[in-house]
């Protein structure tokens, strides 16, 4: 990577107090960032509040065993926010993935920085260090642990891994690199246990969780001559097992693994009228325009947004867009 960081640098030399905020509906890059750079700038002896719109999804608060990650209107406020020297926004560059939290960064006094990966970007009003090689902003925070001089510990090491891994599907993504498998290295090296980390990501799924896919793969329709695989979650689906949309987290790598499909989507209904819609690609076919398209955005490989209407609203409009992407490539 070639990630200049001397604006991060002289960031944290001019400031005492920050505020770490990230895209709503955290994943696993969002909280590891922003916990790997927590304490990254608390060994430089600065004092750091990391809040959200809100709370991590219930099964990978794990990461955050010290209960550091705030919400807003719960333990943290507008002032509370505005009060920092500076605010760190990581993993997203959208104003519309901030929930909350945009109004605070609209009209905060604080200077303002960016570190993302993702290529889609508004302007944020922030210094931006913005890398769309890389497999995930943890590893951009690890190479700011680096720039900052700190030494790297255990409790950087096991939310960064974790950020590097899910981002990457456990390293099979094309995104992977030996860079990597360098940086996974270290990590592992300052303490990480990667096997205790997968078994509570991925063998500790709760029923509802594991109903939930069912419904999804059931729902299982193959469009364009089979290269593009959709599949729904219903708000009756939610309802009726229980389950909850930090759930549908990876179904929709499984869509892509059917023989002969291209793209796949995922259409999950958030409240009625709103629709989040994932997409993946495993050809060369480059789904961010698709994304970008509807207001969302992300990678050529992966990429999303929250569609304002209903699931079968949001399958045909998106559909007829996919099926153009695929005819061009």
């Amino acid at each position: 990577m070639s990630l200049d960081y001397t604006p991060l640098v002289s960031l944290v030399d001019e400031c005492d107090s920050f505020v770490l905020t990230s895209h709503t509906r955290a994943d696993c890059d969002a909280i590891g960032s922003q916990l790997g750079m927590l304490y990254a700038l608390e060994a430089r002896g600065k004092r750091c509040r990391i809040v959200n719109a809100d709370a991590p999804p219930a099964h990978i608060r794990f990461l955050d065993a010290e209960g550091r990650v705030e919400v807003l209107g719960e333990s943290a406020s507008v002032a509370d926010a505005h009060a920092a020297d500076a605010h760190l926004i990581l993993d997203t560059s959208a104003w519309g993935q901030l929930g909350e939290m945009a109004d605070v960064f609209r009209d905060t006094p604080a200077r303002r920085l960016v570190l993302d990966h993702h290529q889609s970007s508004d302007d944020l009003g922030a210094t931006m260090l913005k890398d769309p090689a890389a497999e995930a902003t943890g590893r951009l925070v690890l190479g700011a642990i680096d720039a900052l001089g700190v030494e790297l510990t255990e409790k950087m090491a096991v939310p960064l891994f974790t950020a590097i891994a899910t981002d990457t599907g456990w390293f099979r993504f094309p995104s992977v690199s030996p860079a990597t498998f360098t940086a996974i290295a270290r990590l592992v090296a300052a303490g990480v246990r990667p096997a205790a980390i997968f078994q509570r990501l991925y063998d500790r799924n709760t029923a509802a969780r594991v109903r939930l896919h069912g419904r999804v793969m059931e729902s299982l329709r193959l469009e364009v001559d089979g290269r593009f695989a959709v599949g729904t979650a219903t708000l009756g689906d939610f309802d009726q097992t229980g389950a909850d949309q930090a759930d549908t987290e990876d179904v929709v790598n499984r869509l892509l693994s059917v023989e002969g499909v291209e793209v796949a989507a995922l259409f999950a209904a958030m409240e009625p009228g709103l629709t989040k819609v994932s997409l993946r690609s495993r050809t060369a076919v480059d789904v961010r325009p698709v994304a970008e398209h509807f207001g969302g955005g992300g990678h050529a490989k992966a990429a999303g947004v929250r569609y304002r209407g209903s699931v079968d609203e949001a399958r045909a409009a998106v559909l007829a867009v996919v099926a153009k992407q695929l005819a061009a490539g």
